[in-house]
């Protein structure tokens, strides 16, 4: 006879399906397998920094900011305090639609946004706070013929273009 299990609490973000084919959602084992080839002594430097520079689901930032909750706790013992000064100071984001910016926010800051009451960070003034989206137009380079490239991005004009 199986008994149930109760406490079981499964990462969403294990689960979560791609929104587009180019959209894809790297899994938290192995964004925490890709961490553990880092040196150890990164996660107690209040002084390093990361980014995220295709912030989809948050999940590298989520897992960078467990690592330095606890790598940091004999530097900042007073958790608050740690909280702040790591999402504040350490993590960065840049989503890569509007969308991703949400579920990147709600990851890290466990709200839509960071200077929610809800939010676990205290000191953010904006919505964005470290995780940020700025919707751009492409502005295309047609000097070389009839299908550009983006002048800001690189992408195709012919690709980007591709109808419904």
């Amino acid at each position: 006879m199986k008994t149930l299990q109760t406490n079981y609490n499964p990462d969403v973000l294990t689960c979560l399906a791609n929104l587009s084919n180019d959209e894809v959602f790297t899994p938290p084992n192995l964004v925490n397998n890709m961490l553990d080839l880092l040196p150890a002594a990164l996660w107690s430097n209040p002084n390093a920094t990361f980014l995220d520079p295709v912030s989809k689901s948050g999940v590298f930032l989520r897992e960078i900011a467990k690592r330095l909750m606890i790598g940091l706790t004999s530097k900042i013992p007073d958790k608050q305090k740690r909280i702040n000064h790591i999402f504040e100071n350490q993590l960065y984001g840049i989503a890569i639609t509007e969308l991703t910016a949400l579920l990147s926010r709600r990851s890290v800051y466990c709200s839509k946004t960071a200077n929610s009451r809800y939010a676990v960070c205290e000191t953010f003034d904006n919505e964005q706070g470290n995780i940020r989206y700025e919707r751009m137009q492409h502005t295309w380079d047609t000097s070389a013929g009839s299908a550009g490239k983006c002048t800001q991005c690189g992408a195709s004009q012919e690709v980007y273009d591709r109808g419904d």
